[in-house]
């Protein structure tokens, strides 16, 4: 299967027209992970000389200094470079699962094409860090498959519709097992489904590093002066939200940012270290790529639904082999708040939810 790969790229044009190099852009986003110019420069491949004439160039172009010489501390980001370093990361963050969603599609159009009678695994899910490194083996592998990133609600619906052969759904372990589960029971009651076990992950708040604004719980979010970023309605985690903040009896209505929304974990987590929004919610992986502190919450299974006939499909059998082989298994227990332990096992809906009772079968509706 060819591999399509879409990389965001933005660019900021001074009045004489001469743009910001992205080297340049490349070698402020080294020096904040590295903590020098030395080390971004050989991170990067850049000579030493070169990235300061780069780095001229931006100061020229910006009106300011990107970088300064800081005595015993090396080069240093200046607020301005700060923000250009935080821009390209938001920028990653957001635009990346989308254009991972576009490749995937165009390569679905071009294995159409180029082999018309192979079978084609749609799965359609919600972004998230197991759900990437199994596209990750998938594209290494011979499978033929097109993945669609959506929300959980949207990804249901569509196996529901028989838009795709796989939908990736969570569901928390414990208290709020029952209310997500009956969340999803409108879709899961068409036909014989079972669940394919993926991966754990933890869910909780993330906050700026030392946690200066002391938030610790979802009742802390409506304080006054504490901004917020969400996630879009129709995502298991917005889901899980709102039934913490239910139990906690805080009206969405008192948090600061509650209607200001992102569409990946990764792009919440970016707006609290760009210092746009004091606190997230969301998985513990992109946290820690950023820096940031985080406050476990829940633990959650996740799933991909499937009708029990297309476990009988060649390909789906080798996305199973995959999910029980050690190298994803390894991959995803190195994610920070993941666990692979289950991982391909095969459950029915009674068997993995002791809430579940099928609801009178009948055309799925939409709910809340």
């Amino acid at each position: 299967m060819h591999k399509v790969t879409i990389h965001p790229q933005w660019s900021i044009i001074g009045p004489d027209g001469t743009a910001l190099a992205q080297r340049l852009v490349d070698l402020l986003v080294g020096v904040h992970e590295h903590g020098s110019l030395l080390a971004a420069c050989q991170a990067a491949n850049v000579s030493y000389r070169h990235a300061w004439q780069l780095i001229r160039q931006g100061d020229q172009l910006m009106g300011a200094p990107l970088l300064v010489k800081s005595r015993g501390k090396g080069s240093v980001l200046t607020p301005l470079g700060g923000k250009l370093v935080w821009a390209d990361r938001r920028i990653r963050a957001r635009l990346s699962p989308v254009l991972d969603s576009l490749a995937s599609e165009l390569e679905a159009e071009i294995e159409k094409v180029s082999s018309p009678s192979a079978p084609l695994l749609r799965i359609h899910a919600n972004h998230g860090f197991a759900v990437e490194a199994l596209r990750s083996r998938l594209l290494g592998s011979k499978v033929p498959h097109e993945f669609r990133y959506c929300g959980s609600v949207e990804a249901v619906a569509a196996l529901n519709n028989q838009v795709c052969e796989l939908a990736g759904f969570a569901v928390p372990i414990g208290e709020f097992e029952p209310a997500v589960v009956d969340h999803y029971r409108p879709w899961l009651t068409a036909r014989a489904y079972r669940l394919i076990h993926v991966a754990v992950r933890s869910q909780g708040l993330m906050v700026a590093p030392g946690n200066p604004k002391k938030i610790y719980e979802p009742r802390d979010l409506a304080r006054p002066g504490v901004r917020f970023i969400n996630r879009q309605p129709g995502s298991g985690t917005r889901l899980l939200l709102d039934l913490l903040l239910q139990q906690a009896k805080v009206a969405p209505a008192r948090i600061s940012g509650f209607e200001q929304c992102e569409y990946t974990h990764a792009a919440v987590a970016a707006f609290v270290a760009s210092g746009m929004a004091d606190a997230a919610y969301g998985v513990e992986t992109p946290a820690r790529q950023f820096k940031l502190d985080f406050i476990p919450s829940h633990r959650e299974r996740y799933f991909l639904l499937c009708d029990e006939r297309s476990l009988e499909r060649d390909d789906v059998q080798q996305l199973l082999a995959i999910l029980r082989g050690p190298v994803f298994q390894a991959a995803v227990d190195g994610l920070p708040g993941y666990q692979a332990a289950d991982a391909g096992r095969v459950l029915g809906l009674a068997e993995a939810f002791q809430s579940f009772s099928p609801a009178p079968r009948g055309r799925a509706r939409a709910k809340g």
